[in-house]
């Protein structure tokens, strides 16, 4: 449950350094989940403008960015310049969305400052059921 965003406190600037990490992350997953759970090879065909009409998994822009593929089409997970196009277009929506979208920095910060509580309370509880 998220308690009115009026009332929350504004967001800290390790706020956002946290929920860039959280968001990097997400990017790191997303490239890993788009290269092994990819069923059909996103590039059928040498010509980039034919694939953009018949494959689903290749798009502009992984034309404009020079997504990096595999000789079958299959989108490479190997390739760190997959990776830091994953992370950094993880990290830029995030950001625009936590700077554009009112409240949205409010409840990102309720959320991490209730994760850390969360995580403090279990470890002391963790210490006080210790047993040897």
């Amino acid at each position: 449950m998220t308690p009115d965003p009026q009332t929350l406190a504004e967001a800290a600037t390790w706020h956002y350094a946290v929920a860039l990490a959280v968001l990097a992350l997400m990017g790191a997953l997303g490239h890993v989940s788009r290269a092994v759970f990819n069923i059909l090879p996103d590039r059928l065909s040498d010509r980039p403008m034919m694939d953009l009409v018949i494959s689903d998994g290749y798009s502009w822009t992984d034309m404009v960015f020079n997504t990096e593929y595999d000789e079958a089409g299959y989108y490479r997970l190997d390739s760190l310049h997959n990776l830091r196009l994953a992370v950094c277009w993880a990290m830029l929506s995030g950001l625009i969305v936590l700077l554009l979208v009112p409240d949205a920095s409010k409840v990102t910060a309720y959320w991490i400052d209730w994760g850390l509580a969360a995580l403090v309370d279990l470890f002391w509880y963790r210490v006080k059921t210790f047993e040897w």
